[in-house]
């Protein structure tokens, strides 16, 4: 067989608002994606300079661009200015420096063959790929993490009818633009075709996301690491009830918070929360005005230290607020399950990740906002931490990634679509 040479390859240009060694679900996922392409294809990713925490580091703040080398991808990352997660209009400059430094990064990259653009930044990453489609004269692959404004609409983010109107019209038109959409659900393919009204809809696949199953992996409950995690952060003789991503508007934490109030009084269990995000101010506020010492707030870990933090819960929540179903999948679903741990998941019937939990036995499901159901679910994980019930969801939810949602499984799947385009 003759392997082709790196320059035989066709190009690939990736715009990705967050790229490694940001900690961006997406920035993390699309590192993976483009290492696992290479043989397929030469590869650059404009991006901005690392500055998810809305910190940028001195060694970024000198030049407006920065080209880097990560493991034989090409990296040309934009300077932006800093921003705070609660302050709207710090982050729409941020946001607004990332897409007009990226239309302008575009005539720095060369020829490409295939341009590529998830839906982040909300509208703009589409309407980067369609500039990109247009300036390079190539091939273009829009793949839809999230739908927008059909988010936004969901968790009443905004209101303005014009707005979100505009917004509806703007992704519509990339998606027609592009030449393959892929969604990340199979619930999402509805929500494409019903975009469409079921006519004319444009060239689409569904790609399951994915956590690198030989890097998050089951480890023993005395594992080194994962004990000295559990000392650090108070987690020791717990029954651990773990949240681990974004703390962001489209899960529903602040009411969540109202059930896990009623566990105040109980020193056999905590809730740990790691990450950062939008809301974060309100749940530590909620935490201390009702003297939460079972809650627990835990910075962002390492990519190299994530093992040890998911494995440190003996169960994790995955959720959605409601109406999110068809329009984004919870991301940390993979990651939990490559960890091999149990789910209590809050999500709408027949949405992507539900329909996995179901499929798998791997966890309870119950609707979003059913908060009784969920308090219900706690106490029987409470009363079953000591029997085989919990492990035998873990076994389960492990077994069936390892066959179905592998790193590897699915970037051939990308592979395919991008050259099939």
């Amino acid at each position: 067989m003759v392997v082709k040479s790196k320059t035989e390859n066709r190009k690939l240009l990736i715009y990705a608002h967050y790229y490694t060694p940001d900690v961006a679900s997406t920035g993390q996922l699309l590192k993976e994606l483009a290492e696992g392409m290479l043989e397929e294809f030469d590869i650059t990713v404009i991006c901005v300079v690392p500055s998810y925490t809305g910190k940028v580091s001195p060694e970024y703040k000198e030049k407006m661009f920065y080209k880097e080398v990560i493991n034989d991808v090409n990296i040309l990352r934009i300077r932006v200015p800093e921003f705070s997660k609660s302050n709207k209009i710090s982050r729409v400059k941020n946001i607004l420096a990332y897409f007009f430094g990226a239309i302008v990064a575009t005539f720095k990259v060369g020829k490409m063959d295939y341009v590529y653009s998830i839906s982040q930044p909300p509208i703009l990453g589409g309407l980067l790929g369609v500039w990109g489609k247009w300036m390079k004269r190539a091939k273009y692959i829009y793949n839809i993490q999230d739908f927008n404004p059909e988010q936004t609409m969901a968790v009443g983010y905004s209101k303005n009818k014009f707005v979100l109107k505009m917004m509806m019209s703007f992704d519509k038109f990339s998606c027609k633009q592009a030449d393959k959409v892929i969604v990340v659900g199979r619930d999402m393919v509805e929500t494409l075709k019903g975009r469409f009204n079921y006519k004319r809809v444009p060239s689409y696949a569904f790609i399951n996301n994915w956590t690198n199953e030989k890097v998050i992996y089951p480890l023993p409950s005395n594992h080194e690491k994962v004990l000295a995690f559990k000392r650090e952060y108070g987690l020791e003789d717990k029954f651990v009830v773990m949240y681990s991503g974004n703390l962001g508007l489209y899960y529903d934490l602040e009411n969540l918070m109202t059930v896990i109030n009623k566990f105040k009084y109980r020193d056999d269990i905590v809730f740990a929360f790691i990450g950062e995000g939008s809301i974060k101010e309100k749940l530590v506020s909620y935490k201390e005005k009702n003297n939460l010492d079972n809650v627990k707030f835990i910075p962002y870990q390492d990519k190299a230290d994530l093992i040890y933090s998911l494995n440190a819960g003996d169960i994790h929540w995955c959720l959605n607020a409601k109406g999110i179903k068809g329009v984004s999948v919870p991301s940390k679903l993979y990651g939990i399950i490559a960890a091999g741990k149990p789910i209590i998941g809050a999500l709408e019937e027949n949405s992507e990740a539900r329909l996995i939990i179901e499929d798998t036995k791997c966890g309870y499901v119950t609707e979003p906002g059913n908060y009784e159901e969920i308090e219900n679910i706690i106490n029987t994980c409470l009363i079953e931490k000591e029997s085989n019930i919990l492990a035998g969801m873990s076994e389960r939810g492990r077994e069936y990634l390892v066959k179905n949602l592998t790193k590897d499984v699915s970037v051939h799947k990308y592979i395919s679509e991008i050259k099939s385009s």
